[in-house]
């Protein structure tokens, strides 16, 4: 390539295609790195808080006669309560959960049998289930969800010190065959990447309410969910975005403090999840809106401007430029992926990573569509 097709547009597309790239090493050297090459803190001594644990179920009975039992069983020694808001529900939740409290004293029951007003979603029975918590640590999971052991609350727990208010956990999916199982995982550990690194440059943006804590006083200092009450989602992500800074949060990846839930069962069911979900980045703080924005526009934009220097140029100056991405994905990803417990995602990640342009497709337009009123 001379300095006369530099100067014409194939040299500009070529010029646009590095700089793209550039973009993604960047975030994965400056950011993403941090995640492969983490190593916690350890502590000269150990100090255990009381917890409560916040579970809140609307129509549950058969989530919570499955998962309950793995957050009622736990292995600490200090004072514990396990609070589980029935929000509204018509199946057998009442009657299960009454046997779960006749056979363990830890488990609190709120019945809720009202409907908030102009309040959607379910921020309004997390927050009566943390209004309810007799303890300052809490510690937040879904009725879907079971404690990979039966030392997560001691594990979670384990990160607070006296700077810390805000711990982030990660909430797995259960490994099950098909590709749909895989690309679910393979965006929870994408999510995730991004999540608990940003928080360890000091930048945190998010957390998941499948394994989140905080203590309750930074609940009641921010006003619990006052800010984004009229958006049904966001009871995690949009509080840890208002409520986290660079000295209070901490990230806890001890395989023993995940979370695991049951994967969605169909396509339909996926994307229905993620839309709302994703339904909640618009109300983001412009410097993270800015870094999730830069960071997947140039991951939507690299595939295609790769073809075109393909197409126009060469396939040598495109291998050359994808090579040199695929190593520092490579050089992330695998030490990344072997700390949360995903490295069978390895071996296809570059699959995945070319899903990923389909992925931005099909959900970009959540960012300009009103979310449901539902939290289910």
């Amino acid at each position: 390539m001379n300095l006369t097709n530099l100067l014409n547009w194939h040299g500009i597309i070529f010029i646009f295609l590095c700089v793209i790239a550039l973009i993604q090493i960047f975030y994965y050297l400056f950011f993403f790195a941090r995640l492969a090459f983490y190593k916690a803190t350890i502590k000269t001594s150990l100090h255990t808080h009381p917890v409560s644990v916040i579970i809140c179920a609307r129509d549950e009975a058969a989530n919570l006669a499955k998962n309950l039992p793995g957050s009622l069983v736990q292995e600490y020694s200090t004072t514990h309560e396990v609070i589980v808001v029935n929000d509204n529900s018509f199946d057998d939740s009442k009657y299960l959960l009454e046997a779960f409290e006749r056979q363990f004293r830890q488990l609190k029951v709120v019945e809720l049998k009202q409907e908030a007003k102009l309040i959607p979603g379910k921020k309004f029975p997390l927050s009566i289930g943390i209004k309810s918590a007799q303890h300052e640590i809490v510690l937040l999971t879904d009725a879907d969800c079971v404690p990979a052991s039966e030392y997560w609350i001691d594990k979670i727990q384990e990160t607070y010190d006296d700077d810390t208010e805000i711990v982030l956990g990660y909430g797995a999916y259960h490994k099950k065959s098909g590709l749909l199982n895989k690309l679910v995982r393979w965006e929870t550990f994408h999510t995730a990447l991004q999540y608990f690194t940003y928080a360890l440059a000091g930048k945190p943006y998010m957390g998941v309410g499948r394994n989140l804590s905080y203590k309750k006083t930074i609940f009641f200092r921010h006003k619990g969910f006052s800010a984004h009450k009229h958006v049904a989602s966001g009871d995690d992500d949009l509080f840890i975005n208002t409520a986290a800074t660079k000295d209070n949060t901490k990230i806890n990846i001890s395989a023993e403090a995940f979370t695991l839930s049951e994967p969605p069962g169909s396509w339909s069911e996926w994307i229905k999840q993620k839309r709302r979900h994703y339904s909640t980045a618009k109300y983001y703080r412009p410097l993270h809106k800015f870094l999730l924005g830069l960071y997947s526009m140039s991951h939507f934009l690299f595939y295609p401007l790769l073809l075109a220097v393909i197409y126009l140029i060469g396939w040598q100056w495109a291998l050359l430029i994808y090579g040199i991405r695929f190593l520092v994905q490579a050089f992330v990803l695998y030490p990344a992926m072997k700390k949360l417990n995903e490295k069978d995602l390895f071996p296809s990640f570059l699959l995945f990573d070319i899903w990923m342009f389909f992925y931005y497709f099909i959900f970009s337009v959540t960012l300009i569509k009103k979310p449901g009123a539902g939290w289910k």
